[in-house]
């Protein structure tokens, strides 16, 4: 007891000790019964994979369901699906292709042939002169000559392309070699047509003259194949 608590007649509580720890019991070890491995009583992949939906791949196909013997299958009749230029020597499936492949391969060979045009221009007025001056005199000719003639011929493409299909819509969707010589002369007056009725008929002139060897070279190219189409049926 403190000083201060025989003032105060405080008296100390007595101390509360803890309770004693249940003592340990002992326990009888738990022995787990084990019997000897066999190697040849182990399973191998085939007998996991033989009650799966993987042990047959066929099943996996997204036709797998599918009755056979009562699957109606799609037939089309050859002639019912072929247009009338697709079986030629140059297919073609209509107006649209005859305008992109066209023009395209017409602005192409203007391109080719006004270079070709342009080098011979530039080699026959560079004779004599240093090497550096011939190359650049056969660089301007070809750029000034070659896309000149391809702009040109693309123009004039794309008027006959349109002028060659009114023709055949007026005709009643007939496509023959007058549409495409009456195409080609209109196409090369048009070009044309703002320097005088001269230069207007020989420039119809000549582009009707290209339009009917075009006319002949696919008339022949449409003929051929289709004879060689006949063939091929028939064998």
């Amino acid at each position: 007891m403190s000083v201060w608590d025989a003032i105060t007649g405080r008296k100390n509580k007595p101390a509360q000790t803890p309770p004693p720890a249940p003592a340990p019991t002992a326990t009888e070890p738990h022995h787990v019964s084990s019997s000897p491995f066999d190697p040849s009583a182990a399973q191998g992949v085939d007998a996991f994979l033989g009650t799966s939906s993987f042990a047959d791949p066929s099943v996996l196909h997204p036709l797998a369901g599918l009755n056979k013997e009562t699957l109606d299958y799609i037939s089309l009749e050859e002639g019912a699906i072929a247009t009338p230029g697709s079986q030629a020597g140059l297919p073609s499936r209509g107006f649209t292709d005859d305008l992109c492949y066209g023009t395209g391969i017409t602005y192409l060979s203007g391109l080719t042939i006004g270079g070709a045009w342009g080098l011979q221009e530039g080699l026959r007025r560079s004779v004599d002169q240093p090497p550096k001056l011939r190359l650049n005199s056969v660089l301007n000719s070809i750029t000034r000559r070659g896309p000149f003639l391809g702009n040109s011929a693309g123009v004039v493409a794309i008027c006959y392309n349109f002028f060659n299909l009114g023709f055949s819509t007026l005709r009643g969707g007939k496509q023959d070699s007058l549409n495409t010589i009456a195409a080609g002369v209109l196409s090369g007056m048009v070009f044309k047509s703002t320097r005088g009725l001269r230069t207007m008929m020989i420039s119809g002139g000549i582009v009707g003259t290209i339009a009917g060897a075009w006319a002949i070279t696919k008339r022949t190219l449409v003929y051929a194949s289709s004879d060689q189409t006949k063939e091929l049926r028939s064998l």
